[in-house]
């Protein structure tokens, strides 16, 4: 059976944050746009929502599309709908969010952009639509899921790093997400601490310094505050 709506519907896109840390700082891949509106302009991957879809499907479809990426995890971020953000029509657009080791992905410009490229945070072009707001609202949820509490949400800087890591490794992590450096007896002694990480008997190699020990973090952690 098939229903008409008597009230106007807005349209529904996704957009999709993807952040890694590259050459120690946090970077956002972003694509150029090959059409209108905002033509030219560097904006956040993503696109309207088809009929048939589901959100995430949808979302995953237009990161390919647009900067050819695939098999990214995606976590649903926050929901933006204010009216006039889209010059095209009544638009929401619901923001997702992925996080990824440095090197995991390629970006280039698929079909539905001109250009597809990695920027620092703190080197952004202009962007179309709210796409600042967006991201800087993301911005800021990466800082405080790594400054305020790090019980239930501490878990995203382990998901910059690669499976095994060097402490040195981590506590960069951590330093880029926060904003400040960490004192680095305090940080280890913490780290060891709260989380549930083990040795894995390798060790770094390549990186011009001395070999240090590689960790993992394991299931079942349960974290405390940050060091100040």
């Amino acid at each position: 059976m098939s229903y008409t709506y008597r009230h106007p519907r807005p349209s529904i896109t996704t957009d999709i944050l993807i952040f890694s840390i590259r050459e120690r700082k946090l970077q956002v891949l972003l694509i150029q746009r090959k059409g209108e509106p905002f033509a030219g302009a560097w904006a956040i991957p993503g696109g309207f929502i088809r009929m048939d879809e589901d959100l995430v499907d949808g979302a995953l479809r237009e990161l390919q599309e647009e900067a050819g990426v695939t098999d990214v995890p995606l976590v649903q971020f926050r929901t933006y709908g204010r009216p006039g953000r889209d010059p095209r029509d009544r638009v929401v657009t619901v923001a997702f969010m992925a996080l990824i080791p440095s090197g995991h992905i390629v970006a280039r410009a698929a079909s539905d952009a001109s250009d597809a490229q990695w920027f620092p945070l703190t080197d952004l072009p202009a962007l179309a639509f709210d796409h600042a707001e967006i991201l800087a609202d993301a911005r800021q949820r990466l800082a405080e899921d790594v400054t305020v509490s790090v019980q239930r949400t501490g878990r995203v800087a382990f998901d910059f790093l690669p499976a095994e890591f060097s402490l040195s490794q981590a506590q960069s992590v951590f330093e880029i997400l926060r904003g400040e450096e960490l004192d680095k007896r305090n940080f280890r002694k913490w780290l060891l601490s709260t989380w549930s990480i083990e040795e894995t008997g390798g060790q770094t190699s390549g990186t011009g310094h001395r070999p240090a020990a590689l960790y993992r973090l394991t299931p079942g952690t349960d974290a405390k505050d940050l060091p100040g």
